[in-house]
């Protein structure tokens, strides 16, 4: 695909190489940003440490501090102080960027009773409604006026109840938590998702004096405190950083040692990566990873909420699958918009099929290096794994997009033995080596 005309920025790779290298994984991105929420909830000092300096993160302080929030970095160090919060009102300029910043309500409505907030944006991969955030908090006594660009909600007092979600929604789990906190007596909320974000945000919510039972089930209990107080925090490791590191290992061969991996929360992928004939090796705070020449295929995955195969990791996948012996059937039933990436990975001659929400991928020996264009987060990582074990250079435009979940992937790269340059002539920003 050709690169869009004005654009300048793009990744460029050189494959055909096995992995050889090390890399410690960066603080999760899905666990930072609810926890940048849940810090409104205290007018006071929270301090997050291993938290991941990635766009979103960034958006998401800009966010805070539209609100009145005072925030400073201290290397991986970020500290938010919410005393001086002076707003309910979260723009559309900030909003629209962002699909995170929709766990705002809860946390807003929990310290101020009120929020108003443009209609969340960021995503490309699907509609993902908030209608399971609105009919969840409507149950605590919330009511909400629609308009045209935005979103209003008001309560008197948050009261505790029982709540049943229909899907394990992570969002809308999320946003439930942080409204329960501060509200009066008990929420139960059935059908919750299990994600290890939601014991990251529960966590930190239980340093600064929440009391909440059953984080990591399907139900959880939550008992209303008066007030919140000052806590610091450290952040779990990034699981999907680490899978994508994992698959890069798959698809390109040779051995990466990945340091602070997340092991509890990434065993699900373990299963699939056996059985693509990746060897894994644990020892305390430590993953080795030994990918063959050639992977094999895997006959049928399907993605799936925690713990089952993450959606999050089936564009890494795909991109894996496409050198691999045999054929792969990859069915995706979280984001019907998943399948982004199947024209470039085509276009580097990966032999896909999709059949409605499932994606038939025979392998082939070799891909070809050739200008792609990566059309959301994970999709563009795929796309760098797709360059990495192809044979010729590729380039990747639209990377802004990785940028926004990777800390600096250029730099993961290169240390773990990838040929990549980042071309931006006279800029450097975030995700670009200092």
């Amino acid at each position: 695909m050709a690169q869009e005309e004005g654009r300048l920025d793009y990744l460029e790779i050189e494959g055909g190489r096995p992995l050889s290298g090390q890399v410690c994984i960066q603080g999760s991105k899905n666990a930072a940003l609810p926890i940048l929420s849940a810090a409104i909830l205290h007018g006071g000092r929270s301090v997050l440490h291993h938290c991941p300096r990635i766009r979103d993160v960034e958006e998401m302080v800009k966010i805070l501090k539209e609100l009145g929030c005072r925030t400073g970095w201290e290397g991986e160090t970020l500290w938010v102080d919410a005393s001086s919060l002076d707003s309910f009102v979260i723009s559309k300029k900030h909003a629209e960027k962002m699909r995170c910043s929709i766990t705002l309500l809860g946390s807003l409505l929990g310290r101020l009773g009120q929020a108003c907030i443009s209609y969340p944006g960021g995503c490309v991969i699907g509609e993902r409604p908030i209608d399971l955030h609105l009919e969840g908090l409507r149950q605590l006594g919330v009511s909400f006026r629609s308009g045209e660009e935005q979103l209003e909600a008001r309560c008197k007092k948050l009261i505790g109840t029982r709540v049943t979600l229909g899907f394990p929604s992570v969002g809308a789990t999320e946003n439930l938590i942080l409204a329960a906190v501060l509200a009066r007596g008990n929420t139960w909320i059935l059908g919750a998702a299990q994600e290890p974000e939601i014991l990251e945000l529960c966590g930190f919510l239980t340093a600064m004096g929440a009391k909440i039972s059953g984080a990591g089930s399907p139900t959880i209990r939550i008992t209303g405190v008066e007030k919140l107080h000052d806590a610091e925090y450290t952040i779990a490791s990034d699981r999907i950083v680490a899978g994508t590191y994992l698959m890069a290992a798959a698809a390109c061969g040779g051995e990466a040692v990945l340091l602070k991996a997340p092991v509890k929360h990434i065993q699900g992928m373990f299963p699939v990566l056996r059985q693509m004939g990746v060897e894994l090796f644990r020892e305390p705070g430590v993953l080795v990873v030994r990918g063959p020449e050639r992977c094999r295929s895997v006959p049928q995955i399907h993605t799936a909420p925690y713990p089952g195969f993450p959606t999050d990791m089936q564009s890494p996948l795909m991109a894996a699958l496409c050198r691999a012996q045999g054929v792969s059937r990859l069915t995706e039933t979280i984001f019907e918009a998943r399948f982004k990436i199947v024209e470039e990975l085509r276009a580097m001659g990966a032999q896909i099929q999709v059949e409605e929400h499932t994606a038939v991928i025979t392998g082939t020996t070799e891909l070809a290096g050739c200008c792609v264009k990566a059309r959301e987060l994970r999709g563009g990582a795929a796309l760098c794994i797709a360059a990495a074990s192809a044979q010729g250079v590729t380039r990747i435009c639209g990377c802004e997009y990785i940028f926004r979940g990777y800390e600096n992937i250029i730099r993961d790269l290169k240390k773990l033995g990838i040929v990549i340059k980042y071309h931006q002539p006279g800029i450097e920003g975030l995700g670009v080596p200092s």
